[in-house]
Order: C-alpha cells, then sequence, then structure tokens
C-alpha cells in the first residue's frame, strides 16, 4: 500500500484552520524572524524569539503547533535564543511533502531543519508528543543535542494505555466527532469541567483535530539500551495524574535508564503540565548544561 503524508481534508476545512491559527499567532509575542525550512520530507515553519544565549528548540504537542509556548516564550527567551517549530505532518504551517514511515525520518526531518537554521548545538525541549521526539532525536541523531528536556513525554518511557487508544477513535468520526473532542480533550489534560475552547490553544488542537489528517507512524517507547545510549543530560519531568501512560512505570524506566537523566514525578500535574512552574525548572537545568 503506497505510503500517504498528512495534510488538511479540504480547503474550506483549511481555511477554518488557519483562521483560528492566525488568532494563535495574535496572541503570540512577535518573533524576530520567521523561516521555512526545506527538508527532504517537506517544509518546517520555525519561529525565533529573543537574540542571545544558546539555542533552545521547542517542540508542541501532537496539535499544539508554536502556539502552545506562547505564555512560556518571554521567560525562554530572557536566556535562550528560542526557536519553536511547527511538527512536519501535523496541523499548523510546516508542509508536509513525503511520507514519514519512521522514527529514523522523523530524526532526519528534525536534524536537517536544525542544519537549515544553521544550528550545531542546540537544547531540545519538548511537550507529550514532542518529548518523544526529543528523545528520538537524541537517539538517533544526537550530533546537535546539547540536553533533552521532557516534559511528560508520550510513548517514551511508557506505551500508551488502551483507553487512550479507544478514547482516541470517536474523534476520527464525522458524526460524533464534534461533541467527541472537547471531551477527549479535556480528559488528556485532566480538566473534566473545564471546555478547551475557552483558550486559543485548546480551538487550535481541536480544529486540527477536525480538519487534518495525520499519516504518521504510531510512536513506540523506546528500548532499554535505546535509552542507556543518550549521551545528553535529560529532564524528564513526569505527571503524576497523566493519562498518557503509566506515570510510575515511565518514572522508573527513566530513572533507571537514563545515565545522565534527573526523572522527576509530579504527583498532582496533570498532562497539562503547569507551564510556569515548568519553565522555572526547564531554566535552572539549562543554567547547569550550558555549552
Amino acid at each position: 500500500m503506497r505510503a500517504r503524508v498528512g495534510g488538511f481534508r479540504s480547503a474550506a476545512g483549511r481555511a477554518r484552520y488557519d483562521a483560528v491559527y492566525d488568532e494563535g499567532l495574535r496572541a503570540m509575542p512577535e518573533p524576530a524572524a520567521v523561516h521555512d525550512v526545506p527538508t527532504a520530507f517537506g517544509r518546517v515553519r520555525v519561529y525565533r524569539f529573543g537574540a542571545r544565549g544558546d539555542p533552545l528548540v521547542l517542540l508542541p504537542g501532537r496539535g499544539g503547533t508554536s502556539v502552545m509556548f506562547r505564555t512560556g516564550i518571554p521567560a525562554l527567551a530572557g536566556h535562550h535564543r528560542v526557536h519553536t517549530v511547527d511538527l512536519l505532518g501535523e496541523p499548523g504551517r510546516s508542509v508536509q511533502s513525503a511520507p514519514i514511515r519512521d522514527a529514523a525520518d522523523h530524526a532526519r526531518w528534525l536534524d536537517e531543519t536544525l542544519a537549515g537554521l544553521g544550528l550545531d548545538r542546540v537544547h531540545l525541549y519538548g511537550v507529550s508528543f514532542g518529548g518523544w521526539l526529543a528523545c528520538n532525536q537524541a537517539v538517533r541523531r544526537p550530533g546537535r543535542v546539547a540536553s533533552v528536556t521532557l516534559i511528560d513525554p508520550v510513548a517514551t518511557f511508557a506505551p500508551m494505555p488502551l483507553g487512550l487508544v479507544l478514547r482516541a477513535v470517536p474523534v476520527q468520526l464525522p458524526y460524533v466527532s464534534s461533541w467527541a473532542r472537547p471531551r477527549f480533550l479535556a480528559w488528556i489534560d485532566g480538566q473534566r469541567d473545564a471546555d478547551p475552547a475557552d483558550h486559543v490553544e485548546g480551538r487550535l488542537i481541536s480544529a486540527g483535530l477536525q480538519h487534518f489528517r495525520i499519516a504518521l507512524p504510531v510512536p513506540r517507547p523506546f528500548r532499554d539500551d535505546e535509552l542507556r545510549g543518550i549521551a545528553a543530560p535529560v529532564l524528564a519531568i513526569i505527571a503524576g495524574r497523566s493519562v498518557v501512560h503509566d506515570p510510575w512505570r515511565a518514572l522508573a524506566r527513566a530513572r533507571s535508564l537514563l545515565p545522565r537523566g534527573e526523572a522527576e514525578l509530579w504527583p498532582e500535574a496533570t498532562h497539562a503540565v503547569p507551564g510556569q512552574a515548568v519553565g522555572e525548572r526547564a531554566l535552572r537545568f539549562l543554567a547547569e548544561n550550558r555549552g
């Protein structure tokens, strides 16, 4: 069967999505530069903030785009040259043109993106699926990786539970997705009584689920030898109330296998780990691992 690439389901859906994305851009700080970096798998949109300090590359959770980081950018950009990435093969302003078939392909497009930006050594900061991408880079293309910060990374240290997979199914069904999407997103975030549409990030992720068809390989946890082989320092923050994996299992593997790892359980945190507290902890970790 011919491998597919991700894309919008229709021109009208793309237009509706773009309206929400543009709203998100208006809520972000003004970027110092905007880049569309060519890779073998498509064009990658990157926004840069700040002008000094070691390069810090932010990788969002699935469908979050660069907008996910809008509230945390000012603090991070006060210490680092921050680059936010719209992930290839997902809704956003990156455009996939060739199939991404496996973890090696993911590592290649990200490495080519960093090379296209002229970045020889970077600190990677990944949230959820972005955390998996950051860890994957440290495993498969470590040459440019100075450190890795993982915020409740999905499918990295422990597999996704069956309940998560089953709950995601109705989100893709046209006749039930309108009510399934907000319930699913509220459950993922651990905010059962909250409406994701109350903030632009939630509206953007919901619009991506509705209008964009993802055609990416399912991420799988890394083997013991892969995690033991990571040379870069790693900070892994695991949310104690996360539903995307077994937090205790993830914590145990991170602590036992990462040779230069700092793995922390935040007992009261959900998968939507508090951004300000994470930013402060990440800055301390980055300050300890400069260069």
